[in-house]
């Protein structure tokens, strides 16, 4: 045999857990199994073990039917029994056997039908010949509930059940055993002989109780092993004549134990067990173990009355449970009520989760919360930076598909937690939508768990034979772990804070959403008639600027002898004016088209609108002889290529006309960024004083009067207003005297990709 190891048992552990123990063909020798085939009830299979109870052959008594066997005048009570849907109205019957002549046996008979509706009859040896009345069952459990109703613990109120329930039935051990949420177990509460070593508060690992055995535990109510050493019999004839597959043995009584769980309990030195489940919700919460030194039967009776006193007992433990819990949900609940309130009164939802005296952290008693909105982070407590927060947030979009995720062990699937672990061991992710995300926060809590047994050598293989056997562990001593990169575990409650926290944050941004809707239709309305309105009125503008244009300059020529020098300042001067305010209303006119040309946006080489920019403003640069500099491999992108040679041209327009008494030298670059590409045109200008860098890119607003130097003033609100309507950002970095630096942003996929997404 070969010791596992954790990081190679995986296979192995798989195979094991997919291998069907519910299927056997083999049962417990304590009683028989008799397969009937209905209506006639004959008898299609039948335990090994018959001649030795009946004196009659397996291969006899697939002669039979169930008339053959029994006692005659039972059968037709029995056939009326199952002609019910409930078989629960003849569990358990009485039955009498014959055996030789005049000879019977009697048996608790209980009958039940399996997934693929075989009818199965388990027969035990009746210890009595009377059922336990219901006035014993009551009386059992009312002695019980009265000494329970004595104390408040949860702890307390478990070892209570252990004394009870060793009380009643008399085993060695009995022990309440109660799984977590990664199927680990540990015993909360345990009555035992005195000289028995204690398993209290010992951990198991969930390969204790696999995958298969929890199953059948949530199925099967209570479960009894009398004789851990008693050889199983088998099935005869081993499958179903009907169906021709091994039978399933899911909710019988007498199926035997896996050979594996046997060794298990074999290893524990226990002659004898009773387990009893505890089911919250369909959901296997824990077992009631009672554990005997040497072989011990239970009666059916004695065990319906555990199985009774457990689900009695089992259900204030849940009210416990939830009574423990309330005062806290309660205080959560006022909580998540408060950010709602907040949330709903506040400008912007961030703001109504952070800035009260309720917040984020109360939720769940949190150290530290981040809130990633639009690309924006608001931080609260403790919390990772947020270039560590940008990565996070990039993994759980990539691995992450609920909604609220929760772990309290960050760093064992995200390994690079490993470097916040004593700020965010724990966290609680909070998906919004596409990469805006609410996080909380706790950090690393180390701590000691009692095992009972090295967890990491739980079975052991041998492939020997060439199948896989698993062999559990034999000792059971005290072994120490030290659990590190662990928060804190969240509690449910929290969890259900959040996830009602998360309804209401969308609800709240949807209705945003609708009010933006609206706003956005009256904005869109508003916009089309200024743009007609500006369309218009440029036009309608322009005739009757011709016409004094036209008549003024008519007028020169006409009496230009008869004016004296004023006079022509004075017609210079009103020509001078209406050349402005054409050029003006043309500014204007440009303005107001740039975002109405959606439709032209394509691939673009960057090259060409840049060198279209550069041919129109030739003869200036040629003037100033200006010297500019293009990188060799600028990007291809999606755009409006006229708009992006419009672009340009303001930008290296501007860059010469406040040209410095130096040989104006520009230099134009791009560079990928993760979403983006990052343009940058950078002169030796005059400069601009910084307070201004936010001004210049208002429609009509200027730093020089036009005696200084000329244009309109709308240039660099043009450059962004294209800017925007390619879902980009420009600003400029500048000083007086030293130049400037215009830099704008266009993402990798052009318009449609927004940024804030």
């Amino acid at each position: 045999m070969n010791t596992i190891n954790t990081a190679l048992d995986n296979a192995d552990l798989l195979a094991f857990e997919r291998k069907p123990i519910h299927n056997s063909g083999k049962i417990q020798p304590y009683g028989v199994v008799l397969v009937l085939q209905e209506p006639d009830l004959k008898i299609l299979q039948v335990s090994t073990n018959s001649y030795a109870v009946f004196g009659i052959s397996p291969e006899e008594m697939l002669e039979k039917s169930l008339e053959d066997i029994l006692d005659p005048f039972q059968i037709e009570k029995l056939e009326m029994g199952l002609q019910q849907d409930n078989l629960d109205f003849i569990n358990p019957t009485k039955i009498w056997a014959r055996k030789h002549g005049d000879d019977y046996v009697i048996f608790d008979g209980v009958f039940h039908r399996n997934t693929e509706g075989n009818l199965i009859l388990e027969l035990e040896p009746a210890t009595s010949q009377e059922n336990i009345p219901f006035l014993s069952f009551y009386h059992l459990a009312r002695a019980s509930i009265n000494q329970l109703q004595e104390t408040s613990r949860l702890r307390d109120f478990c070892q209570i059940i252990v004394q009870e329930v060793r009380k009643v039935t008399g085993f060695d051990r009995v022990m309440l055993y109660k799984f977590d949420e990664d199927n680990h177990g540990a015993v909360i509460a345990e009555e035992k002989l005195d000289h028995l070593e204690s398993y209290l508060d010992l951990h198991y690992p969930a390969s204790d109780i696999p995958k298969q055995a929890r199953k059948l535990f949530s199925s099967n109510w209570i479960r009894i092993i009398p004789d851990t050493k008693a050889e199983p019999v088998a099935l005869y004839p081993l499958n179903n004549p009907i169906s021709d597959r091994p039978l399933d043995l899911t909710n019988s009584i007498l199926r035997s134990p896996s050979a594996c769980h046997l060794e298990y309990l074999h290893n524990m030195g226990v002659g004898a067990s009773l387990t009893i489940s505890l089911i919250e919700d369909g959901k296997l919460w824990g077992l009631i173990a009672c554990h005997h030194l040497t072989p011990k039967y239970v009666s059916y009776e004695l065990r319906k009355a555990c199985e009774f006193l457990g689900r009695v007992i089992f259900s204030e433990i849940s009210n416990r449970e939830e009574t423990e819990d309330y005062d806290y949900r309660m205080k959560l609940n006022y909580f998540g009520s408060q950010l709602v309130d907040d949330m709903s009164q506040s400008d912007d939802f961030v703001s109504g989760l952070i800035k009260h005296d309720t917040n984020l952290l109360n939720l769940t008693s949190a150290r530290g919360a981040a809130v990633c909105y639009n690309g924006n982070w608001t931080l609260l407590g403790e919390t990772p930076a947020e270039e560590e927060l940008n990565f996070l947030v990039k993994w759980l979009y990539q691995n992450i598909d609920e909604e609220v995720f929760t772990t309290d062990s960050l760093a064992k699937i995200y390994p690079d937690a490993d470097q916040y672990k004593n700020t965010a061991s724990g966290l609680v992710a909070m998906a919004i939508s596409r990469r805006n995300y609410v996080l909380w926060f706790r950090p690393e809590v180390i701590q000691t768990v009692n095992w009972g047994g090295d967890p990491h050598n739980a079975y052991q293989a041998d492939h020997s034979q060439g199948n896989l056997k698993m062999s559990p562990r034999k000792s059971f001593e005290l072994w120490k772990e030290t659990v590190r990169l662990t928060s804190l575990p969240w509690k449910q409650v929290e969890v259900n804070a959040v996830k009602e926290l998360r309804k209401a944050i969308v609800n709240i941004v949807l209705r945003k959403a609708d009010e933006l809707a609206l706003l956005t239709n009256d904005l869109q309305r508003s916009n089309a008639e200024l743009k007609r309105f500006a369309y218009v009125a440029s036009h309608d503008l322009q005739e009757p600027l011709n016409h004094v244009s036209n008549y003024v300059q008519l007028l020169e020529m006409r009496y230009g002898e008869r004016l004296d020098e004023d006079a022509k300042d004075f017609i210079g001067f009103a020509v001078e004016g209406v050349t402005l305010m054409q050029t003006l209303i043309d500014d204007v006119l440009a303005y107001s088209k740039v975002d109405s040309q959606v439709s032209q946006f394509e691939l673009t080489e960057v090259r060409t609108p840049l060198e279209q920019a550069l041919t129109n403003l030739q003869r200036r640069i040629s003037e100033s002889q200006a010297v500019i500099t293009i990188q060799d491999n600028l990007p291809t992108i999606m755009a409006d290529q006229t708009q992006l040679m419009q672009l340009f041209q303001n930008l290296l327009s501007n860059a010469i006309k406040f040209r410095s008494s130096a040989v104006p030298e520009i230099e134009i670059k791009a560079e990928r960024q993760e979403y983006e590409w990052l343009f940058s045109v950078k002169d030796n200008a005059i400069g601009i004083d910084p307070q201004f860098c936010e001004r210049i890119f208002i429609i009509f607003q200027r730093l020089h009067t036009r005696d200084e130097y000329p244009g309109t003033g709308m240039g660099l609100a043009i450059c962004k207003k294209i800017i925007e309507c390619h879902r980009g950002r420009i600003w400029v970095e500048s000083e007086l005297g030293k130049g400037s630096t215009f830099y704008f942003t266009i993402p990798v996929g052009g318009r449609e990709r927004d940024r804030r997404n």
